[in-house]
């Protein structure tokens, strides 16, 4: 198995940014009055749409209401994002570089707007790594839906057996075998063992380093002196 290219996704795969998304959700629910859901019904839908995040707690709301949550939760967000930078995930800067330093291509498929992704990466300075992009808003059909690996895929000209999707939950993992690439899943993000192992991903690691054993085999680290 050669891997060429690495799909990631952003919230709770590479960056920790369940505190900011669970806030802003709940910001939201208060400014809509409406019944404001714990933190951890918040978290299980991280990883949908934004609209898709309100539909799924309140199923009742009309596709109107909806969409008037996600643009509520956005306004909340880009009025305080400034100056937020959500921090990286343990060795995953590093695991990027490796990466990058052997020649392999990254793109990033999010269900986050495109606007405070890309400006999430350039305070980030991952924009030179990151080869391309791919936000909710850039799709018509979302995760678990294969349409944002099947567009980076076509764009890159790299065949589906030689990409690896990694994800933190099971839409990352379902969208990543739809399209028929190799996945790896993340215990460190939003999503428990067992939903990820149920969901039928090829592997399951703890760390982000452990994705460099499986990219790059032959990687050997360099002895700590």
């Amino acid at each position: 198995m050669k891997i060429r290219l690495v799909i990631f996704d952003f919230d709770g795969t590479m960056a920790d940014t369940r505190q900011n998304i669970v806030r802003v959700m709940q910001q939201t629910m208060r400014t809509l009055d409406l019944p404001v859901a714990d933190d951890d019904t918040c978290a299980s839908t991280i990883g949908l749409p934004l609209k898709a995040c309100f539909h799924v707690i309140y199923p009742q709301l009309s596709d109107e209401e909806g969409e008037r949550c996600a643009e509520t939760y956005r306004r909340i967000f880009f009025a305080n994002a400034k100056g937020w930078v959500p921090n990286l995930f343990p060795n995953v800067l590093e695991t990027i570089q490796t990466l990058y330093s052997h020649g392999v291509m990254m793109a990033i498929a999010s269900s986050r707007n495109s606007t405070s992704l890309r400006g999430f990466l350039q305070e980030m300075n991952l924009t030179e790594v990151v080869r391309m992009v791919v936000g909710a808003d850039e799709v018509k059909a979302h995760k678990p839906d294969p349409e944002p690996v099947n567009v980076i895929l076509s764009a890159l000209k790299i065949p589906a057996d030689e990409c690896v999707v990694v994800g933190d939950m099971p839409v990352d993992i379902m969208m990543g075998n739809a399209a028929g690439a190799h996945t790896c899943a993340v215990t460190f993000g939003n999503a428990s063992r067992e939903e990820l192992v149920a969901c039928g991903t090829n592997y399951l690691i703890d760390d982000m380093s452990q994705l460099l054993s499986i990219v790059l085999p032959d990687y050997q680290p360099p002895k700590s002196s």
